[in-house]
């Protein structure tokens, strides 16, 4: 039963993910999101700077949320530029990228518009224009990049023009960007809908699904499944990031208390040694009765506490039926227990400090997120359930590897004893 699902994922599920993961558009989505994280993890540095004046009461103590609201507060408006940029340096439309960026902008802050009025909030800082927003931004990048690339190639000119390139190029961008403005304006304030809410209605059942025990198990169950068949979780980051980064940026700035944010996962309390909580399996494979899982271990201890597991995930658990299980099985029990310490025990806190460093090495990480000694020890109980759930599988492991090696080795011998009779001869 088991060997007809590892063939079915690997010969038929894995490709059609693999597909998606390289598909154009999913691919924008995810460098698009990636290349603000200087500015997600600048606003992780002044969200840490605020607490020194929050819990020692410093006067005239710097307004770090000021800065904190220009970086972490900027990134759908940025999201909205990057979008279609990309999108045309990846189909190859270079000279329409910064156009299609700046109309991505426009198009967005039209969408928004209606909402900052509504809501009274003078100058940059509603929340729309933050994490609150992505959702919002995205839809308003895909659209105009979608826009932007059907008229691609298009020109009012013909080849043999001796209009010069630059001046054709402004007058064949007027039409997509006018078709992107016109249409936001049509929705936004000649028909009066409500796009801004609208999108967020769509995505906020994911939101809300996401702080469940159920729904917390089964995105990081699945985190953990693609990872296991060598596909990068990063794929789930057009999706996830966007309600990750609503979520604790809520809990930061208006005192929300959502469990399921980056900083739970990466930092505070579950994946030690990165996704699926390796950094036990590191250990015990550094001491292995195997030779080669002894020299995978050790080469993995010092990027596993840094919670990079790539080496060992690729090395020892892809597409191997012992490792893969246990991987899923920490992929649903750990979301449960931190779940249990914080919401229903209220044992340890719920991290409400922007930190999505998730490089930092724990336990250091959980005492940043959050400040106490019960959050190690949750984290500590974590790491030991990962390690309980790691350890038969690895024996079992570490047993067949030893055998082979045993096998290799008398089979070596046989040979050098042949060749040395035959040399005799």
């Amino acid at each position: 039963m088991m060997g007809k699902l590892i063939r079915w994922l690997e010969n038929d599920f894995s490709p059609k993910m693999n597909k998606v993961n390289n598909n154009v558009w999913v691919v924008t989505l995810k460098d698009s999101i990636m290349q603000l994280l200087p500015f997600i993890l600048l606003g992780s540095v002044f969200c840490l700077l605020t607490i020194p004046g929050d819990i020692f009461q410093i006067k005239n103590y710097p307004n770090f949320w000021t800065l904190f609201g220009w970086t972490m507060g900027m990134l759908s408006l940025l999201i909205s530029f990057l979008i279609p940029f990309n999108l045309m340096e990846k189909k190859r439309l270079r000279k329409q990228r910064f156009i299609a960026g700046c109309t991505g902008i426009i198009s967005f802050l039209m969408i928004i518009t209606p909402q900052v009025i509504t809501d009274g909030t003078i100058g940059f800082g509603h929340e729309a224009l933050g994490a609150g927003g992505m959702f919002v931004a995205i839809v308003a990048g895909v659209f105009t990049g979608y826009v932007m690339g059907l008229f691609g190639k298009f020109s009012f000119f013909k080849e043999e023009s001796v209009i010069p390139d630059f001046v054709r190029a402004w007058f064949d961008s007027m039409l997509p960007i006018g078709i992107v403005i016109v249409a936001a304006w049509l929705v936004v304030d000649i028909v009066h809908f409500d796009l801004y809410n609208m999108i967020l209605s769509i995505f906020m059942p994911l939101a809300k699904a996401v702080e469940t025990p159920w729904g917390f198990a089964l995105i990081m169950f699945v985190y953990c499944f693609l990872y296991t068949m060598g596909i990068s979780s990063w794929v789930l980051t057009p999706v996830t990031k966007p309600v990750l980064l609503a979520a604790i940026t809520a809990n930061a700035t208006a005192g929300a208390t959502n469990l399921v944010t980056s900083e739970t996962i990466y930092s505070a309390y579950m994946w030690v040694g990165g996704i699926g909580a390796t950094l036990p399996l590191v250990f015990m494979l550094a001491f292995s009765k195997s030779a080669k899982l002894k020299a995978l271990g050790r080469a993995s201890i010092a990027p596993g506490i840094f919670n990079i597991n790539e080496p060992i995930v690729f090395g020892a658990i892809a597409w191997n039926p012992i490792m893969m299980l246990p991987m899923w099985i920490i992929g649903l029990v750990l979301p449960i227990i931190v779940w249990v310490g914080t919401k229903v025990i209220h044992f340890a806190p719920i991290p409400k400090i922007v930190f999505d460093m998730w490089y930092a090495p724990f336990p250091i990480s959980t005492w940043i997120t959050t400040g106490t000694f019960t959050g190690i020890i949750l984290m500590l109980v974590c790491l030991l359930v990962a390690s309980l759930i790691w350890y038969p599988f690895f024996k079992v492991y570490e047993k067949q590897e030893v055998l082979n090696e045993t096998n290799e080795g008398t089979n070596k011998g046989r040979t050098e004893v042949t060749n040395k009779i035959k040399a005799a001869k």
